[in-house]
């Protein structure tokens, strides 16, 4: 069985990015930069930017994080926005979700100037890669595509389930598994809670993406003998014992599938490191279009 350790893979992608804006900079130009806004201050929230913040800095790019309050009105938020997307400087823009309750999440989506996306929701990105056009794929996804890369995990002629319709996960997901590029030409089930006899369906898969957000849903029961599993799902569940008050789980019973799987993701450690790998791929490719011009 082989672990799919997105810590090891990521690694490698930010080192090559690294040694790609090393020689930018070398010739005089800038290096790339990300800036992320995020509202209030929710635990995971703040977790997942001070990756992304971190992440920036070892691979070189520069980063900036626009903190506001939770309080802060739609249009003070949308400001902020056009703000960035004016901002020459500003290669990629992400607003860390999820928003407070009185924000529409959807206009703020759009309010993000399509070639700054890199977080790939965007409308028009959307479309762009159910067309197979160029344009930034959503960073989760995107990661696990090159998860599987780093991996070589064959996927042509091979029967895929995602698990989870999302527009952040579960449909990019099963529109690149399809599509006719490395590491994609699969046959793809796309799988949501309206599903019947949706353990038959998995057992026959060759390549499973959990990505539903239900603590160890995918049984063994539902996995054949040397299938290869991508776990999505990373939720907070109470414990006692821990210093924390909390254990992260993954929506797969690892410790029983990853007895049947041919190749695994841990949670954590998996498919986490890797969305933050496909969030500087996105930001390098901005930066080459808007710095370099190629």
């Amino acid at each position: 069985m082989v672990l799919l350790d997105g810590k090891i893979a990521s690694a490698a992608i930010k080192e090559a990015l690294k040694q790609e804006v090393s020689q930018f900079t070398a010739g005089g130009k800038r290096a790339p930069h990300l800036a992320a806004i995020l509202v209030g201050n929710n635990g995971a929230s703040e977790t997942y930017v001070a990756a992304k913040v971190k992440s920036c800095a070892e691979a070189g790019f520069r980063s900036t994080l626009v903190r506001l309050n939770d309080t802060v009105t739609e249009n003070e938020l949308l400001a902020s926005i056009h703000e960035l997307n004016g901002d020459a400087s500003v290669d990629g823009i992400l607003v860390q979700l999820p928003l407070p309750k009185h924000i529409n999440e959807q206009k703020i989506i759009e309010a993000v100037d399509p070639c700054k996306d890199v977080d790939g929701f965007h409308p028009v990105n959307a479309g762009k890669l159910v067309q197979g056009l160029p344009g930034f794929i959503p960073a989760t996804p995107y990661g696990i595509m090159l998860l599987l890369e780093h991996y070589n995990i064959v996927t042509t002629g091979k029967t895929a389930v995602v698990i989870g319709r999302s527009n952040i996960v579960g449909r990019p997901m099963s529109i690149l598994l399809s599509s006719n590029r490395p590491y994609g030409n699969c046959t793809v089930t796309l799988c949501h809670s309206h599903t019947k006899d949706l353990e038959k369906i998995c057992v026959q898969a060759d390549i499973i993406i959990a990505a539903l957000g239900k603590p160890e849903f995918l049984k063994a029961s539902m996995v054949k003998e040397g299938a290869v599993i991508v776990d999505v799902g990373i939720t907070r569940v109470p414990d006692s014992n821990s210093k924390t008050g909390y254990r992260i789980k993954g929506d797969v019973a690892f410790n029983e599938v990853s007895l049947k799987a041919s190749a695994i993701t841990p949670v954590p450690g998996g498919v986490g490191p890797m969305t933050i790998a496909g969030l500087l791929r996105n930001t390098m490719e901005s930066y080459r279009l808007q710095v370099t011009g190629c």
